[in-house]
């Protein structure tokens, strides 16, 4: 018998990044399906990589490119295809680049005066091919970044034309069929994309402006606004736009009325239900609807924490659940008379497949294209959650993920509950991935016990429980994560006296806050956490940059709130282990609210280890840091509840800890 958090695992932190990839984004060409890799054996690398008919891949990125954009920070939306061309944005220059089959990639933008000066995300290509379409961020070191729609000559040789500029933000340019109509989506600060953003529409004029472009006429409003929010407009073939809106309470499909770019605001169901059928816009092109080429929608719904395919019309929009072995689905594109779409369970990494839907089945026809990497393991060490709910202390509810422990070649002690590690997902609107984490099973496989909490405030359980982080954050999803943890020991399911908390982030800051205001847990790590409420408001990227107005009060009228609610003014009440780690190039939690939360610590004797990484910037993306980051975790974890985990770990200062 072992105990708990020593058991000996295969799922080492090598193997959590040997090999592995993050799949970001898929599209399907003419021929080709394509898809972004995510490589942390390459530094963080985005490769694409297309599956051509006859069964063979092939990296399309010469070495020296990666295809990521650093538009509102988290990119996304970083290429795009047009018959068998690629156009991507360069992470090194961040400069648009047009690769064609069998050559070298050739740069179509300017390099601009200001390193990173001009940075390019979410584009679509004008049916002739002629021009991209795409939203720009415009730096230039001494004002608020500018984000307009332009027109970029898809040759080069020529200056971006802008289309649409005066709004805060900007995203989602998408084409009709015939080229005449553009949609895009526009809101403003204070507002997030998932408050209220506005869908807009206008007629397309081409060959003007001398010896050709493109402008845009009579431009109007939609949809959205004033607390409504839209996301991912769709032409379908014959010219109707959709969109996902969440006016019901959950994001729901709509279409307009009629085809083209004629004014109208009338619109009419396509695909509803008690689900989210849209996610937070936290980077650019998501998609979780295709228009089917025989009038059906496909798309991806959230029920209960679980993400399942449904379908619905043509003739009526309720939706029907349709069976796949999937739990978490992403990137859903459509691709011939089917679909393709990154899709992954709860014993299954993502892979990409090809999906056909057939009428009146119950269940899809699933091709893999690109299969997830062979752990080697068998489905014993899968550590499969429940999702539960559960009540929070003012009455209401909240819901997580629970994993126990699991080790088919491991006995716990007689007697001995397992410690728990409470785990918080970023943002802080967004909610946890219901899918296979080689880090949650780094944790179940020793032993530990994971719960991934959603608290209120989470996205997938409609607008109201959304919401209701609105001036509450610091408090409500604090209240959630501490629910979790006493009602998990309550029930016998977990040592009570072994709670850790962790969390990246939005989840850093949380942790942070159980751990300062609140009794409980016996040690915590934050990873990038905001410690510093005020100094968020005051030092972040544009996107997030009013923000803090919605999640804690308007920036500067409620300082005071602030301060309140920022851990660093009151570590006079932290007395838990704490463990660190930040990178240095972080421009979303900068460096500087770690060193100081590190400082603070220190000089209170409080026991605490501190790692920053050189290249690093909001989220670990390199192999050598996920290693090294998730193996402190545990060596600290051991240190503090008192085992000796049975890898050869790399040892981690931690100050003020008394020798055992």
């Amino acid at each position: 018998m072992t105990a708990h958090g020593a058991w000996p695992s295969p799922i080492t932190t090598s193997l959590v990044v040997a090999g592995s990839v993050g799949l970001s984004e898929v599209r399907a060409g003419e021929d080709d399906v394509v898809w972004a890799e995510v490589r942390p054996e390459e530094g963080g690398r985005v490769q694409l990589v297309a599956h051509r008919p006859d069964g063979t891949r092939r990296d399309l990125l010469p070495d020296g490119f990666s295809a990521r954009t650093r538009v509102h920070e988290y990119g996304g939306g970083a290429w795009w295809l047009h018959d068998d061309v690629v156009v991507f944005a360069n992470w090194d220059d961040q400069r648009l680049y047009r690769l064609e089959p069998d050559a070298d990639p050739v740069a179509i933008t300017a390099d601009p005066a200001t390193p990173h000066g001009d940075r390019f995300a979410d584009g679509c290509v004008t049916p002739d091919g002629e021009w991209i379409i795409c939203v720009r961020e415009r730096h230039d070191g001494a004002t608020e970044a500018v984000n307009e729609i332009v027109a970029v000559p898809s040759l080069g040789g020529g200056e971006p034309l802008v289309l649409v500029t005066g709004r805060d933000f900007v995203a989602a340019p998408r084409l009709s069929p015939d080229g005449r109509s553009l949609a895009w989506l526009a809101w403003d600060h204070p507002a997030m994309p998932w408050d209220a953003a506005e869908l807009w529409v206008a007629g397309v004029e081409a060959g003007v402006l001398g010896s050709g472009g493109v402008r845009l006429t009579d431009p109007w409003r939609a949809a959205g606004g004033d607390g409504v929010s839209i996301a991912q407009p769709e032409w379908s073939a014959d010219g109707r736009l959709h969109y996902a809106t969440d006016e019901s309470g959950w994001w729901n499909l709509r279409r307009l009325g009629a085809p083209g770019p004629a004014r109208q605001t009338a619109s009419e169901p396509v695909a509803e239900g008690p689900f989210d059928m849209a996610s937070p816009a936290w980077v650019f092109a998501q998609s979780r609807y295709v228009l089917l080429a025989d009038g059906r929608v496909l798309v991806v719904v959230t029920a209960d924490g679980i993400e399942q395919l449904a379908v619905a019309g043509p003739d009526a929009p309720d939706v029907v659940v349709v069976t796949t072995p999937f739990t978490a689905l992403s990137s859903l594109r459509p691709y011939g008379f089917g679909a393709v779409v990154i899709g992954a369970s709860f014993t299954s990494e993502p892979v990409v497949a090809v999906l056909d839907v057939p009428v009146g089945a119950d269940d899809v026809i699933v091709g893999e294209v690109r299969p997830a990497r062979d752990l080697g393991l068998a489905p014993g060490w899968w550590s499969v959650p429940d999702h539960v709910t559960y009540p929070t202390t003012d009455g209401d509810v909240a819901h997580a993920l629970f994993y126990p422990p699991s080790n088919p070649e491991a006995v716990a002690d007689a007697g001995e509950l397992p410690p728990l590690i409470v785990t918080i997902h970023g943002g802080p609107t967004a909610a946890a991935r219901s899918q296979l984490s080689l880090e949650v099973q780094f944790w179940t496989s020793r032993g530990f016990a994971v719960v991934d909490v959603n608290y209120r405030g989470s996205t997938g359980y409609g607008r109201p429980f959304r919401d209701r982080l609105r001036g509450t954050w610091g408090i409500y999803d604090v209240a959630d994560c501490l629910a979790a943890a006493s009602d998990l020991a309550a029930a016998g399911r977990v040592d009570g006296a072994r709670l850790a908390i962790r969390g990246g982030s939005a989840g850093g800051y949380t942790a942070l806050c159980a751990l300062t205001f609140h009794e409980g847990f016996a040690a915590g790590c934050s990873r990038y956490g905001v410690t510093d409420l005020a100094a968020l408001a005051a030092d972040t990227h544009k996107f997030e940059a009013r923000y803090l107005d919605g999640l804690v009060g308007p920036w500067p009228d409620a300082a005071d709130v602030y301060r309140e609610r920022s851990p660093l003014f009151h570590l006079d009440r932290l007395e838990t282990p704490l463990l660190v780690l930040q990178g240095l190039e972080d421009e979303i939690v900068p460096p500087s609210q770690a060193e100081a939360l590190v400082a603070a610590l220190d000089e209170k004797g409080v026991p605490h280890a501190y790692l920053a990484f050189e290249g690093e910037q909001h989220g670990f993306r390199r192999a050598e840091t996920i290693e090294r980051a998730l193996g402190a975790e545990l060596y600290f974890l051991g240190r503090v509840f008192g085992f000796d985990p049975a890898d050869d770990l790399e040892p981690v200062p931690i100050a003020h800890l008394p020798e055992r």
